[in-house]
């Protein structure tokens, strides 16, 4: 049996380190885990999905269509964009943010609206307010942190020592900031 985990954002909204994040952790507890990462244009913005599989024995770091027991988005749209990933009872921690992708920037699309309510429709969702929070903090860039922490809470994921591992991946300067962002996170999950 195994959980399979796909983390989606945006270029720049810090994906990569939470499935970093999540990686280090599950390993410490022991289990195996896989993980694949797919960006697209992900210095301009494009879109950028990691796929993390833990469980007694993985044998694929990849989710397929239908098979995610988890959607966790750091951006409304790429919730919508990977919903298709999510079983039917699968559950989605979205990110309550959005953020202008380069072609609706650009002015080449519209950002549809709806997005949320779209996914609350269809699946089992949590929505976290993490760019706000991450702004009351002092420094967006850790709106990624602040959804891990909602997204641990969520799962039931609280056997581990999470505070130590963000430690260990996030920049040392930023350490106490992550922190707070991770427990801030849990909060918003209560």
């Amino acid at each position: 049996m195994s959980t399979k985990v796909i983390l989606v954002g945006v270029g720049g909204q810090g994906t990569i380190t939470t499935a970093r994040i999540l990686i280090n952790g599950l390993m410490e507890k022991g289990y195996d885990v896989k993980m694949s990462e797919i960006h697209g244009m992900a210095q301009r913005g494009g879109s950028v999905s990691t796929h993390v599989i833990w469980g007694d024995k993985v044998n694929s770091p990849v989710v397929g269509l239908g098979e995610a027991d988890i959607l966790v988005a750091a951006e409304k749209m790429e919730a919508v964009r990977y919903a298709e990933f999510l079983k039917p009872d699968g559950i989605a921690i979205v990110n309550d943010h959005r953020t202008e992708s380069s072609t609706s920037a650009a002015g080449l699309e519209e950002y549809p609206e709806g997005t949320l309510e779209a996914m609350e429709e269809n699946f089992t969702t949590y929505s976290v307010k993490a760019g706000e929070i991450a702004e009351e903090l002092g420094n967006a860039k850790v709106m990624n942190v602040v959804l891990f922490g909602a997204m641990v809470n969520y799962l039931g994921l609280e056997g581990i020592d999470w505070k130590k591992v963000v430690a260990g991946v996030v920049p040392e300067k930023l350490v106490d900031l992550n922190i707070k962002a991770f427990e801030m996170g849990q909060e918003a999950a209560k």
